[in-house]
């Protein structure tokens, strides 16, 4: 099953990519932190290549030599609260990178590499989890990601577009803010359920529970 992972050196990345070697998926990781990636690509021999999704030229260039794709998953993501009134311009463009930008320029580039009967997986956010103070760019970046993936549904044929939609989970996103809520699911988690759900049927909304 080759299979494509994007912000592999983040928490669910990780997880998810250790998740689906144990399945017996052939690998590729992807990330921006090259000695992180290499020593995860080491582990679980799988190939690596080091990209940053705010370039759609990155982005482009990753897909470059992948063919018959069968998984991809997008776990690049960021937060980075500040309130409205404070939002600065740089920080506003990354969490927009990370979160929206990134997955348009997968989308762009990596759908058409998908064989029939593959699946993209997103990372999302539940809206109601996220409608808080200083969390604007980060909702709304989600928001818009949703959108696009409703829209990736209607022009894709034979290709599952899936948005997955945890609970809070405990990675580093949350030192931005202090800690991870009371009750957060761990990455595993979301490994397990993206994992399960691949070798199942497949859904378009994978909300996970703990």
């Amino acid at each position: 099953m080759n299979t494509l992972i994007l912000g592999a050196t983040g928490g669910i990345g990780a997880a998810t990519a250790r998740a689906l070697a144990a399945a017996g998926a052939k690998l590729t990781l992807s990330g921006r932190d090259e000695a992180r990636l290499s020593a995860l690509a080491a582990e679980l021999g799988a190939a690596s290549k080091v990209a940053d999704v705010g370039y759609e030229s990155h982005v482009k260039a990753l897909f470059e030599g992948l063919e018959n794709l069968e998984t991809l998953v997008y776990a690049v993501g960021a937060a980075l609260p500040e309130p409205l009134k404070d939002a600065d311009p740089g920080r506003v463009r990354a969490v927009w990178n990370a979160n929206y930008f990134g997955a348009l320029w997968v989308l762009k580039h990596g759908l058409g590499r998908m064989n029939r009967g593959g699946r993209v997986y997103l990372l999302g956010a539940r809206p109601e989890l996220v409608t808080a103070r200083g969390f604007s760019q980060y909702a709304a970046s989600k928001a818009a990601l949703a959108r696009a993936a409703e829209i990736a549904r209607l022009e894709t044929r034979g290709v599952t577009v899936a948005l997955v939609l945890p609970p809070a989970v405990d990675t580093g996103l949350w030192t931005q803010v202090g800690q991870a809520p009371k009750g957060a699911i761990s990455p595993e988690d979301v490994a397990r359920a993206i994992a399960a759900d691949r070798a199942g049927t497949g859904e378009t909304e994978l909300r996970v529970s703990g």
